[in-house]
């Protein structure tokens, strides 16, 4: 039976989304700031997806 209790480094993940989610609506960027706070709040169900969605704003982000 899978443990559904979030693991240290998955709420060490989902605190680390928040606080990039902070940082994007302190500069300005509501956008990510509100789809980073979504995805801290599915990364319980689904692992890793907070930082995932980190580190495809920050490419996106590159690329324009």
């Amino acid at each position: 039976m899978a443990n559904l209790d979030a693991g240290p480094l998955n709420k060490i993940g989902i605190v680390s989304t928040l606080v990039d989610a902070a940082l994007a609506f302190a500069r300005g960027r509501p956008k990510s700031g509100a789809l980073l706070v979504a995805a801290a709040a599915l990364s319980s169900k689904v692992p890793a997806l907070g930082t995932l969605t980190s580190i495809a704003l920050r490419i996106a982000r590159r690329l324009r």
